[in-house]
């Protein structure tokens, strides 16, 4: 057991770097259930297509309504207290919303209350929590440990919480809340356990304006973050596109039922795992530009490949491909961009970076849904295709620039 825990968490890394990832994967297992559960709970209460979009809308608009002040927010306080009062919130709300269940007395306006609620904590608590690594790790190992905390997200809130939420709701629909009540509290009560250097900041009290400004400059500033932020946001456009209408492509081109579908999704998180287990040896081999210059050339060739296939195993084979690179390509961006950014703007510019993701992929859904109306279930594909390979083109010097300021950083280091 000892191998295995150095294996995953090397000593040399340090305590709060394993306290950090056991909060954080409470944290995964907690959203995995969520994953589930939530939808299920709302589909309970009402069939009403509107409600049920509006639940999944009322979930992501809080990064777009807070995103940006939770940057700055985030730069401006005590990170770790600052989670660990997030924490303590979202399972207060989540606490009252399974009292609630067990009364019988829910109805469709508090779950979508809740959600909304649930959201914005979210928006906070996954900022603040960006900025942690590299507090906690020396600049060369940020790379481990972000496949480390990945590999949380992508068993326990993708494969494991899922199951574990929808089994949970089918014995009672106060119990996947429950548990997600105690995996919040637990995540809150390892944070505490953190041990983070003090972050420079400024001795005068800024406008929350100025700061989210300083924090967007910068970024346009940085050629390596500039390209990173602009290829999550066109990248996840394309992505939007296509996976907006993975369900019906699934049941319309591949003819598979829902059992199929779920299959499908699940060979993504698999590949993702291969993409865990070799994250390691890839990083001592190649440079962080190659992986992901390869990485993007694999997802544009996802695209073309489900867009020309009607075969349910070259669809698969594709997409356990694609669940690699996803891991892959997450782990890398990430570690580029907390190599580059100072400790003081972290939250800042880590903020702008996932409202570029979450915006990207909203944008695409809805031109995926237009395209495939009116040009058919591949449309999106083709689309994703087409506009993936001319953003690469565009970027693909770029990303060698990106290589060559992350070798700068470590030699410096």
């Amino acid at each position: 057991m000892g191998r295995i825990v150095e294996k995953l968490l090397p000593a040399r890394m340090g305590t709060s770097f394993r306290w950090l990832v056991g909060s954080s994967w409470m944290g995964n297992l907690a959203d995995g259930v969520a994953v589930a559960a939530g939808p299920l709970l709302v589909a309970s209460q009402t069939h009403d297509p509107l409600l049920v979009a509006l639940a999944g809308l009322l979930q992501r608009l809080p990064w777009l309504l807070f995103g940006l002040y939770a940057g700055v927010l985030a730069d401006r306080v005590d990170r770790r207290l600052l989670v660990v009062v997030v924490d303590v919130l979202r399972a207060a709300v989540l606490a009252v919303l399974t009292a609630v269940l067990v009364t019988g007395s829910v109805s469709i306006a508090a779950i979508l209350v809740t959600v909304f609620l649930l959201g914005t904590a979210e928006v906070f608590a996954d900022t603040t929590a960006g900025t942690l690594l590299p507090m906690v790790v020396p600049r060369r190992d940020l790379g481990i440990g972000n496949a480390r905390l990945m590999a949380g997200q992508l068993t326990l809130d993708q494969l494991v919480g899922p199951a574990v939420g929808a089994a949970l709701f089918a014995a009672g629909a106060a119990w996947p809340f429950l548990v997600q009540t105690v995996c919040v509290a637990l995540g809150a009560v390892l944070a505490t356990r953190l041990v983070l250097p003090a972050v420079p900041r400024r001795a005068e009290r800024s406008r929350v304006g100025r700061d989210i400004v300083e924090g967007l400059r910068w970024t346009w500033s940085h050629g390596a973050v500039r390209t990173l932020t602009l290829a999550i946001v066109t990248f996840n456009v394309t992505f939007g596109a296509s996976w907006s209408v993975l369900v019906l492509y699934a049941s319309e081109r591949l003819h598979l039922g829902p059992v199929g579908f779920g299959l499908l999704t699940t060979v993504g998180a698999v590949g993702g795992l291969a993409g865990t287990a070799s994250y390691d040896w890839l990083e001592r081999h190649a440079s962080l530009a190659t992986l992901m210059r390869v990485g993007l050339t694999l997802e544009t060739f996802t695209h073309l490949g489900l867009a020309l296939t009607s075969t349910p195993w070259v669809a698969m084979v594709i997409m356990f491909v694609f669940g690699a690179h996803a891991f892959v390509w997450g782990t890398t961006s990430r570690t580029v961009r907390m190599r580059a950014v100072p400790a003081q703007l972290q939250g800042r510019v880590g903020s702008l970076y996932l409202i570029g993701v979450f915006g990207g992929i909203v944008a695409g859904q809805g031109i995926g849904g237009l395209i495939a109306r009116f040009w058919g279930i591949t449309g999106p594909f083709w689309f994703a295709f087409a506009g993936s390979a001319v953003l690469l083109t565009l970027i693909w010097r770029q990303l060698k620039h990106v290589a060559h300021a992350d070798e700068a950083l470590l030699e410096a280091a």
